[in-house]
């Protein structure tokens, strides 16, 4: 990891450090753009194709029969089932509470307007399987949408050797998913988007992936015969706020949990003191030689630095224009900041909250906002899979009420059908 020290660098060159490892967003596009436009052609035929050329796809047959997940609850260990079973409760406690509530209110005599949820009827669920088969990606997407209330819910994901990984059938048996296919990358995006005559489109897709399927989805995203999606992403990322009592160990940890996700994330330290960095960065390094994945990690770090600043506010001021996907508070009384953070996906408070906890099950969602996106966008929630809708309701006397207005405001815009709907009411 490179060193920084934040008074000695020049305002491009603190610009410089907010920006992201550098992809070739446009040579990523160019080979995406011409497999989407296959499969909104062609459909299941041409998704097929290209599972078998990136994923080694065996069969044509990509949906997971009842079979598969009843073989899966059978043949997974125990103290799998239970783990998953536990951080399924937890996730489940916490986006209970996120339900929104309806509300009606009268803005003036006469004229009720109220604002009501619906569950977006037909979501796609993208769950990542290249290096690593994420379960705990099913039951961040799964849970909040059964608790939505959407009526159909369909999970991608490759497969290996034809078959999905236990853990991750197990995790959506748990959510309630029967409609899963065996299907990943740019393709599975496009077959979600554009659908086929045995598989409807969805309305919108969430979930993380490589830069192939980040692409996809930003691709589908703007095309009126796709899909929505639940927010732009990039690799994943951690930002760790650390002073001059942390636990190094801790933060080397913490570090290289993200690390470890792929060769394009980008950890990064902010500290008030350059001893803990230095201590940090050789506990890296022996912590780094028990990695089964340390070259990946490895070349994360490469994309990765520490900087040194001079107060815990500042540290915070650094971290809200970076705009963290995850951000550690390592710090002596981290709730006395809480208030100052405005920007990141999801905050972790103290030594003892590392960011692998929010990963898997204390409750919180870890599909969050990567790439600075966490400025604009908020993480997972029950609200990603709904929509409202408002209503209101006039009475004759709240129309008359409100009659001058409206008749006003028509005239303003020169829209004389609008003043007329108000008027031939009236003289009814």
């Amino acid at each position: 990891m490179k060193i920084y020290f934040y008074e000695k660098l020049t305002d491009a060159e603190k610009e410089n450090l907010l920006k992201r490892p550098s992809i070739d967003s446009e040579k990523i596009f160019t080979i995406v753009r011409p497999i989407l436009l296959d499969i909104k052609q062609d459909g299941l035929k041409a998704a097929l194709k290209y599972a078998k050329q990136f994923d080694g796809l065996a069969s044509d047959n990509i949906k997971v029969t009842p079979q598969e997940f009843e073989e899966a609850e059978r043949n997974l260990d125990n103290k799998i089932k239970s783990a998953l079973k536990t951080a399924f409760d937890n996730i489940t406690k916490f986006h209970s509470k996120q339900m929104p509530n309806s509300f009606e209110v009268e803005t003036m005599e006469g004229v009720k307007c109220s604002r009501e949820y619906r569950a977006i009827e037909n979501v796609g669920l993208y769950v990542p399987g290249g290096s690593a088969v994420l379960p705990s990606t099913m039951l961040m997407l799964g849970i909040p949408a059964k608790l939505a209330g959407c009526k159909r819910v369909v999970v991608c994901s490759p497969a290996k050797d034809n078959k999905i990984n236990y853990p991750l059938l197990y995790a959506a048996k748990l959510c309630g998913i029967n409609e899963f296919y065996k299907i990943g990358g740019s393709q599975a995006i496009g077959l979600m988007a554009y659908g086929d005559k045995d598989i409807p489109k969805v309305y919108k897709i969430f979930g993380p992936g490589n830069q192939f399927v980040t692409a996809a989805k930003i691709i589908v995203s703007i095309d009126a015969e796709g899909s929505t999606i639940d927010m732009p992403a990039g690799p994943s990322e951690v930002l760790v706020i650390a002073d001059e009592i942390t636990n190094p160990k801790f933060i080397a940890s913490d570090l290289l949990s993200q690390a470890e996700h792929g060769p394009d994330s980008q950890v990064v330290l902010v500290s008030t003191s350059e001893k803990l960095i230095n201590r940090t960065i050789e506990e890296i390094n022996i912590q780094l030689s028990d990695l089964p994945r340390k070259e990946i990690a490895r070349k994360a770090l490469e994309n990765s630095f520490a900087l040194k600043v001079n107060s815990i506010i500042e540290a915070i001021n650094f971290s809200n224009k970076y705009a963290p996907e995850h951000l550690i508070l390592n710090i002596e009384d981290p709730d006395n900041y809480k208030s100052k953070v405005i920007n990141a996906g999801s905050v972790f408070l103290g030594e003892y909250s590392p960011e692998s906890a929010g990963d898997y099950a204390s409750g919180t969602n870890h599909s969050l906002p990567t790439y600075g996106y966490a400025k604009t966008y908020g993480g997972v929630s029950i609200e990603s899979f709904m929509k409202s809708m408002t209503f209101q309701k006039l009475s004759k006397a709240g129309l008359e009420n409100i009659s001058a207005t409206v008749e006003t405001l028509a005239d303003v815009e020169g829209l004389a059908a609008h003043k007329k709907a108000i008027k031939i009411r009236l003289a009814k």
